[in-house]
C-alpha cells in the first residue's frame, strides 16, 4: 500500500521558515515526478511545486524564490523549503507522488496518491 506522510507544519510569524517532509512508503520515488499543492480556504488547491527526478524543478509564480522542493531518493521522502512566508501562504499542504502523465509539472490531475495534509499557519 502506497502511503505519504506529511509533517512540519505549524503557527509561524510572517517572515519567518518552515521545512516540510513528505515520507513515502510502499513505492519508491526514485524515477518519479513528485509535488507539493496547497489548499487555501474558500479556494481550490494549487500546485505550487514538482521536483522531477534528477533535478529539474517547476514552481508556481506564488512561491517561486521563496519555497525550495528537494528530494532524497534514498529515504524516499520529498521536501518543502518555506521561507519568507505570509499570510498568504496559510492553508492546508500536500504532497503527491505517483504521476499519471510523462514528464513533471504541477497540475493536480497529474498525481495518483495524495498525503493527509499538514497545516500551516501564517500571522502578520
Amino acid at each position: 500500500q502506497v502511503q505519504l506522510v506529511e509533517s512540519g507544519g505549524g503557527s509561524v510569524q510572517a517572515g519567518e521558515s518552515l521545512r516540510l517532509s513528505c515520507v513515502v512508503s510502499g513505492y519508491s520515488i526514485g524515477s518519479e515526478c513528485v509535488g507539493w499543492f496547497r489548499q487555501v480556504a474558500g479556494k481550490e488547491r494549487e500546485g505550487i511545486a514538482a521536483a522531477s527526478p534528477g533535478g529539474p524543478t517547476e514552481y508556481a509564480d506564488s512561491v517561486k524564490g521563496r519555497f525550495a522542493v528537494s528530494r532524497d531518493d534514498v529515504k524516499n521522502t520529498i521536501y518543502l523549503e518555506l521561507n519568507n512566508l505570509k499570510p498568504e501562504d496559510t492553508g492546508m499542504y500536500y504532497c503527491a507522488a505517483r504521476s499519471k502523465w510523462s514528464g513533471c509539472g504541477i497540475q493536480g490531475g497529474r498525481f495518483v496518491t495524495w498525503g493527509q495534509g499538514t497545516q500551516v499557519n501564517v500571522s502578520s
